[in-house]
C-alpha cells in the first residue's frame, strides 16, 4: 500500500471503487445481476444504470460496457448457475444477489456445484466467483428481505464466507475475495452502505482468515460478527466509563476463521461475550462458542454468552425489529454482570 491520503467513503462507495478497480486491472472480471445495467429508465445507451437495488454498482456500466456488466433474468439460481460456469471456464464473476434472503433459490448451485467442483475434480478447476449480498435487519424489509445466512454457508465446506463491518475493510475484504479463486460468499450488512469512514486510496487486499483486534482490553473479549462489531465498541465505550475494559474482536471472515486470534484473547481476558445477529440454534455465536469451549477452557474465568436474535423471523413492526436487533444496552449488561459476578 503507497501513502495516498484517505478519503471519506461510505461502505456502498468503497465496495463499487474496489469493483471498479478490479473490472479496470483485469478483463476477465464481469459483473452480473439484476438491475445493474437497466432498471432506472434514463439517458440513453449506456447510460443511467440502476446500479443495483442499492445503487452500489452505479456507474460501472458506463465505464466497462454491457458485455462486461449484464442484467439478468429474475432467476437466482441461473444467475448463479451462469456465473458459476462462467468462472470455471476463466472469468472472474462478481454477482450481486440483491438480499441474502434469496440465495436459497440458488442453493444448489451453491452447495453442489461451486463449493465441490475444485475438489471433485482434484483441484484441476478454479471457481473464483464472488456472490455479493445485502443483509440484515433495521431497515423495515420484514422477513424475506432481511435474513442474515452467513451461518448456513460457513456450514458447507468449499466456501469462504465474509462478513465485513466498516467500510475499509469492505474494500480491502472484497479486493482479496475477487482475487481468490475459490468461491466467496460475500455478505454486505444494509448498515454498512451508508456507514462512512477514512478509506485508503490505494489498492489494497485483507487477507481472507485473519481476524482484527479492533479495541484492546483486559478484561473481557467481546467477539461482533458484522455490524455487531459497532455494537461491540459503542458497549466497549460504555464499560470503559465504569473502569471495565473490554477487547472488541471483528472475525472479518467466517470461513476461514482466525481461531487464534479469538483464542489468545480470551486467554487474556478469561471472559467471552459473541454478539451475532442472527438466531441463536447453529449459528456462529454457537460455533464459537464451542471451539472457545474446546480449545481454552482451562482459561475461562466465566461461562461464555451469547446475544443472538430470537429464533424468529425479522419482523415488519418497527418496535418488534428494533427489539429483535441485538442492542448496545443488553451487550453492556450483560458484559458487565460478566465481570462483577464472576
Amino acid at each position: 500500500m503507497n501513502n495516498k491520503p484517505d478519503r471519506l467513503l461510505s461502505g456502498a462507495a468503497a465496495i463499487n471503487e474496489t469493483i471498479h478497480e478490479a473490472m479496470d486491472r483485469d478483463q476477465s472480471v464481469i459483473i452480473i445481476g439484476e438491475d445493474i445495467a437497466g432498471g432506472a429508465g434514463l439517458g440513453g445507451k449506456n447510460e443511467g444504470a440502476m446500479g443495483g437495488s442499492f445503487g452500489v454498482t452505479k456507474g460501472l456500466l458506463e465505464s466497462f460496457g454491457p458485455q462486461r456488466v449484464r442484467d439478468t433474468p429474475i432467476s437466482e439460481a441461473a444467475i448463479a448457475g451462469v456465473a458459476i460456469g462462467a468462472a470455471a471456464a476463466g472469468l472472474r464473476p462478481i454477482v450481486d444477489m440483491m438480499w441474502s434472503s434469496f440465495t436459497p433459490l440458488a442453493f444448489d448451485q451453491i452447495l453442489n456445484q461451486a463449493a465441490k467442483m475444485r475438489y471433485m475434480f482434484g483441484g484441476q478447476a478454479r471457481i473464483p466467483v464472488v456472490l455479493r449480498m445485502a443483509m440484515g435487519a433495521g431497515l423495515g424489509a420484514a422477513g424475506q428481505h432481511s435474513d442474515t445466512l452467513y451461518s448456513i454457508f460457513t456450514h458447507i465446506p468449499g466456501l469462504k464466507v465474509v462478513v465485513p463491518s466498516c467500510p475499509s475493510d469492505a474494500k480491502g475484504l472484497l479486493a482479496a475475495s475477487i482475487a481468490d479463486d475459490n468461491p466467496v460468499l460475500f455478505f454486505e450488512h444494509m448498515g454498512l452502505y451508508g456507514m462512512k469512514e477514512a478509506v485508503p486510496t490505494s489498492r489494497y487486499q485483507i487477507p481472507l482468515g485473519k481476524a482484527k483486534v479492533v479495541r484492546e482490553g483486559q478484561d473481557i473479549t467481546i467477539v461482533g460478527i458484522s455490524m455487531m462489531v459497532q455494537k461491540a465498541l459503542e458497549a466497549a465505550t460504555r464499560l470503559e466509563e465504569i473502569g471495565i475494559k473490554a477487547e472488541v474482536i471483528d472475525p472479518r471472515t467466517l470461513s476461514p476463521i482466525d481461531d487464534e486470534a479469538i483464542f489468545n484473547s480470551v486467554r487474556k481476558t478469561g471472559r467471552l461475550l459473541i454478539v451475532d445477529e442472527s438466531p441463536p440454534r447453529c449459528s456462529i455465536a454457537t460455533d464459537i462458542s464451542a471451539r472457545v469451549s474446546e480449545a481454552v477452557y482451562d482459561a475461562l474465568k466465566a461461562p461464555i454468552k451469547r446475544i443472538t436474535s430470537p429464533h424468529t423471523p425479522v419482523p415488519l413492526s418497527p418496535p418488534l425489529e428494533a427489539a429483535y436487533i441485538p442492542s448496545v444496552e443488553k451487550i453492556t449488561s450483560i458484559a458487565e454482570n460478566l465481570i462483577v459476578e464472576h
